[in-house]
């Protein structure tokens, strides 16, 4: 072993062990009420504003995944469809993992851009990264 590879092993013991970043954005559980044939997301301003967008754009997208009409009231997003909260979990994480964290840096720093085209464009603000998705 060279004098080289000594003086940088002995450089890397000493150097402090870093632990993975740790981020502390959870995406909120569903919050929802089963009422009839109709099902209340009773934290959706909550969700909103932690996705910073608005509670239309999510129902915008509820709407598509569910297959279902959406409204918004005074209590929360009204879906007009019995939907188990396993499963309204399950399309709100894809809808935090597609169009709120980041691909590059998973951070949830983004906002969206609208292309002349069509297409949305995602753009991180923590990292730079511009990529477009699915319109929904």
């Amino acid at each position: 072993m060279s004098k080289y590879d000594e003086l940088l092993d002995r450089a890397f013991s000493k150097l402090p062990v870093l632990s993975e970043e740790k981020v502390d954005f959870k995406i909120p559980p569903a919050d929802c009420i089963i009422q009839g044939n109709k099902t209340l997301l009773k934290n959706i301003s909550q969700m909103a504003n932690i996705a910073r967008r608005s509670p239309e754009e999510i129902g915008k997208y509820l709407t598509k995944e569910l297959a279902a009409p959406v409204s918004i009231s005074e209590q929360g997003l009204v879906i007009n469809a019995k939907v188990q909260s396993a499963s309204l979990n399950d399309k709100i994480r894809k809808y935090f993992e597609t169009y709120i964290i980041c691909k590059e840096c998973h951070k949830p720093d983004t906002h969206v851009e609208h292309t002349d085209r069509g297409y949305i464009l995602i753009v991180c603000e923590a990292c730079g990264a511009r990529y477009t998705v699915k319109n929904y």
